[in-house]
Formats: C-alpha cells, sequence, structure tokens
C-alpha cells in the first residue's frame, strides 16, 4: 500500500504520519510511507486543506489531522470521501495557498 501525506511539516502533519505508521503497524501491514512537502507536489494532489492524504494515487483525506478510526478505515481499504477542512481549521491559519 502507497500512502502519501501532503502537508508542510506542521504538527497536524506530523500527527498525520504517526497515526498512519502506528495504525499499519497494529494491524500489521506492510505500506510505503511518504511525506510530500514541495509545494508543486502538494498542488499536484488538488489538496487546498492540508495535511492530506492519499492511498494509492486516490485522496482518502484533507484539512487537519485526520482520526485514528478514519485512519484506520482508510487502511482496512474503506476510504472515504476528500473532506473540506471548516474555517479556520487550516494547520497554517489559512495561509496553505
Amino acid at each position: 500500500m502507497d500512502i502519501k501525506v501532503p502537508g508542510i511539516g506542521c504538527i497536524k502533519c506530523k500527527t498525520t504520519l504517526k497515526q498512519i505508521e502506528e495504525v499499519a503497524a497494529a494491524q500489521g501491514l506492510a505500506v510505503k510511507l511518504e511525506k510530500i512537502e514541495d509545494i508543486h507536489a502538494i498542488m499536484g494532489y488538488s489538496v487546498v486543506f492540508i495535511p492530506g492524504v492519499a492511498v494509492d494515487g486516490q485522496v482518502v483525506h484533507a484539512g487537519g489531522a485526520p482520526s485514528r478510526d478514519k485512519v484506520a478505515g482508510g487502511l482496512a481499504g474503506a476510504p472515504s470521501a476528500p473532506q473540506a477542512a471548516p474555517a479556520g481549521n487550516c494547520c497554517s491559519g489559512g495561509k496553505c495557498c
């Protein structure tokens, strides 16, 4: 499973990476996890609110750190639709783009 986390490296991005690593380990899954910090590469994912999560090329989350349950569901093969972050929930105070 190839998982990419587009984001600028804020605390929410780091939390997202850590949660994915922990859930994958708990489920015994081998994942290739990559952090995408280049702004042009992030834009290529069409993620407006960061961090985002892309599983096997499909964006399954955007905006804020996903809940542990959402991560577990995504890794179990049940990705949900991308979500927009509520106003003010952007990890860089609304100055993402």
